[in-house]
């Protein structure tokens, strides 16, 4: 927050979307890493790293350049695109949220682009001595020419999914003449553990200190390389918030990352001055009863596997291009206009492809469909792992047969099109509404059925969708959490733009049923 308030109720915070603040972010950056210059202690270097990846890298909507963000919303139900805006007021034509490339001149702005501007700035710390010392703060891929000790640094991190257990760091280390002995110290994060870690130099295994602390090694350098191998793990975070109801509320990060999940809940928040009063239920809650750990009700999500079996449908109508979506609000199927990328009717417009798995053999087997073709096809919503769309146009949990679609060749003939036709309703197929006449952006999906006479024109256009590429995928780092009423897919809130989310969740646990 840009404003103090009590630091042992920020329940009270998350229910606003004015908290946060880019500027607050980057004051807290400068503080942590001239915190670290003094005592070199490690808290202070995760502290930064932790600001970077969740505070900064995704304060600027993709990669569009002048588009950034004021207020980072952190309560369940938010999107950044409509979060709060400055007190001062916000700039013609924007109602809050994402500023605008022409007409915003936030602080927020100033900060923002310097703290892009600065993403390599903290990585690597130099210590003056008889014997030059180098701190590896933060491992992120760079390049370091230590002029004082006549070596060069190269850094390289091997990108982390979701189904890692080890975050994994190559240091090599080479001479660019006569060189002299020197230090390096390697920052072990806090956030690892080393039970399990491993460092080896030249692939000799050394021995490491605790997490939240240096490897250091003092050696003449010369074509040297150093493999780390962190284990990284998810676990969960408590609210600040010392009220004992509040106890629940959680958050989730994999290792540095925070990660938030996608959700509209019962109730769809679209204002910024909405106060989230009692924080809306449906949102948020997941299931931790009976839980020993957090894999007890998390469990990675196979992202490249699963994208492969992700499609949107699309049609035209008239001059326009219409996506097949699912509801967010009552999970209906229907019609609306090609969304811009990056907002939160992609995740609406991308489905999830499966067949279905009749037996264990075929589950063991893998029964993926990687496209909408053939019998026994279910759909399901980007955003609601374990559920699937039925016949009647419901989202529900594990629904068994009546969500069965056979996936045809459309009826309209044309190549590359499909037509869905319902399980339980043979001939019936899932049309646009409207028909000859046309339909407008969010009218709802039909079911149209041929008839004995043949079918016209407009109901085999009405049945026929184009297979285009996915307008969403998930996230290297995406990961399914079991909720009450509904599952998960968690991301890294860096990573989202338009999307409605949750950062924390509220544990329902056996201890709060009894």
């Amino acid at each position: 927050m840009e404003h103090w308030h009590d630091p042992k109720r920020l329940v009270d915070e998350i229910k606003i979307s004015s908290n946060e603040e880019t500027c607050t972010t980057y004051n807290l950056l400068k503080v942590s890493r001239n915190l670290f210059r003094w005592t070199k202690e490690v808290k202070y270097a995760d502290h930064y790293e932790r600001l970077l990846i969740n505070g900064i890298m995704g304060n600027q909507r993709g990669t569009q350049p002048g588009v950034m963000i004021y207020f980072l919303p952190m309560g369940p139900g938010r999107s950044k695109s409509i979060s709060g805006g400055p007190p001062s007021g916000l700039p013609p034509k924007n109602p809050g949220g994402w500023g605008g490339p022409n007409d915003t001149f936030w602080c927020c702005y100033g900060t923002g682009i310097e703290s892009f501007s600065k993403l390599g700035d903290t990585i690597y710390f130099l210590e003056e001595g008889e014997v030059p010392g180098l701190y590896i703060a933060q491992h992120i891929p760079s390049t370091f020419d230590w002029k004082a000790a006549g070596l060069t640094v190269v850094q390289q991190a091997k990108p982390l999914l979701s189904t890692d257990s080890y975050f994994e760091v190559t240091i090599s280390i080479s001479a660019k003449g006569d060189a002299q002995p020197a230090k390096v110290s390697v920052r072990i994060p806090s956030w690892t553990s080393t039970v399990d870690a491993t460092a080896t130099l030249n692939g000799q295994k050394l021995n490491l200190t605790s997490a939240g602390d240096f490897l250091t090694l003092t050696k003449l350098w010369g074509d040297d390389t150093l493999v780390l191998q962190f284990p990284i793990n998810l676990r969960t975070e408590a609210i600040k918030d010392d009220r004992p109801e509040y106890a629940s509320i959680q958050a989730v990060l994999f290792g540095p990352h925070l990660l938030a999940g996608l959700t509209h809940g019962n109730k769809t928040i679209n204002a910024t001055e909405h106060s989230n009063d009692g924080l809306t239920p449906g949102m948020w809650e997941v299931d931790a009863r009976n839980a020993t750990s957090t894999a007890d009700w998390i469990a990675a999500l196979p992202h490249q596997a699963i994208n492969s079996q992700l499609v949107t449908l699309t049609q035209q109508s008239g001059a326009q291009t219409f996506v097949l979506s699912v509801s967010a609000t009552d999970g209906t199927l229907t019609m609306d206009e090609m969304p811009a990328a990056g907002s939160d009717a992609c995740v609406r417009a991308t489905i999830v492809v499966d067949t279905y798995v009749v037996d264990s053999t075929a589950a063991e087997h893998g029964a993926a469909a990687p496209v909408l073709h053939g019998p026994n096809v279910t759909i399901a919503p980007f955003d609601r792992p374990g559920m699937a769309i039925t016949n009647g146009f419901e989202v529900k949990l594990h629904p068994g047969p009546e969500a069965l679609f056979n996936a045809v060749p459309g009826l309209d003939g044309l190549p590359g099109s499909v037509s869905l036709e319902l399980g339980t309703r043979p001939g019936c197929f899932v049309t646009a509404p409207g028909g000859a006449r046309g339909y407008r952006a969010g009218d709802k999906a039909q079911v149209g059925c041929r008839t004995s006479g043949g079918d016209d024109a407009a109901f085999r256009k009405a049945a026929s969708f184009t297979q285009a590429a996915p307008l969403r995928r998930y996230h290297p780092l995406s990961f399914v959490a079991k909720g009450t009423e509904r599952s998960f897919v968690l991301e890294p809130l860096r990573s989202l733009q338009d999307e409605f989310y949750t950062v924390y969740f509220n544990l329902v646990t056996a201890a709060a049923d009894s």
